[in-house]
């Protein structure tokens, strides 16, 4: 039995992928990004100085925050305002080490950056999904540091975007919606920068286990689909070729 998509995609194909930039007025950099049905909106603040740990370094730093509005989902998600479930604070912090690979701190200097991601809508995917739009939000907030003479040079030396894939029937699949979410054997998250290089990969059997030639299959899925989700990150910021020094 080979599983069938809900939205008549192939195995390895992407959901459509838009990045509305500038979305909001007032953050350096913004973005909402859209995957299917998942929407998140995705902003940069800049803050002068650094944690404790980092004062005086000269190094700059970069932390993010990630919510689920209530109407994100069908049933309303209980607004999370003092205490964050162990879901928030896993992903917030996952999306905060991705987007970090990105960047050359001391060419950042003592300042930090603040990736906030907030789910507007959700259809699975949600993490991945904050990661390539906080990518692409990050590149537009730098890019007007520059601009407007805060930075020197660039600090972008890392394109990151993330996808998911998943074992249906014991096939690989592409950037799992939310039913495929749920009915997956195997669930993965992978982060990955230009070069294919892994930044991070969560994944986990539901049920049973998988072989290693499966776990090949995933990357393999995954990185065609990183491949592609970098491509149109590109497309989405004009100035590219003047703010980004990685090799």
């Amino acid at each position: 039995m080979v599983w069938q998509r809900p939205d008549g995609r192939k195995a390895n194909e992407l959901r459509p992928v838009i990045f509305v930039k500038d979305f909001t007025r007032y953050a350096a950099g913004s973005v909402l990004a859209k995957c299917g049905e998942t929407q998140v909106l995705c902003t940069v603040s800049v803050n002068e100085g650094v944690p404790r740990f980092l004062m005086d370094s000269g190094k700059g730093w970069l932390t993010a925050e990630y919510r689920m509005l209530p109407g994100a989902t069908q049933q309303r998600h209980q607004r999370e305002t003092f205490k964050l479930s162990g879901r928030t604070q896993e992903i917030q912090r996952l999306i905060g080490r991705s987007l970090r690979a990105a960047l050359d701190f001391e060419a950042l200097g003592e300042r930090t950056l603040t990736v906030d991601a907030d789910v507007l809508q959700a259809d699975a995917g949600t993490r991945t999904t904050a990661i390539t739009g906080g990518f692409v939000a990050l590149a537009i907030a730098i890019s007007k540091l520059i601009q407007e003479g805060v930075l020197e040079r660039s600090p972008l030396i890392g394109q990151i975007a993330a996808v998911s894939v998943g074992l249906l029937e014991g096939e690989a699949f592409l950037d799992l919606n939310y039913p495929e979410d749920v009915a997956a054997e195997v669930d993965f998250n992978v982060v990955m920068n230009q070069h294919s290089g892994i930044i991070e990969v969560q994944g986990t059997a539901e049920e049973g286990s998988f072989s290693r030639t499966q776990l090949n299959n995933l990357l393999d899925c995954a990185e065609k689909g990183i491949k592609q989700l970098q491509a149109a990150q590109r497309e989405a910021i004009p100035e590219w070729g003047e703010i980004f020094v990685g090799k």
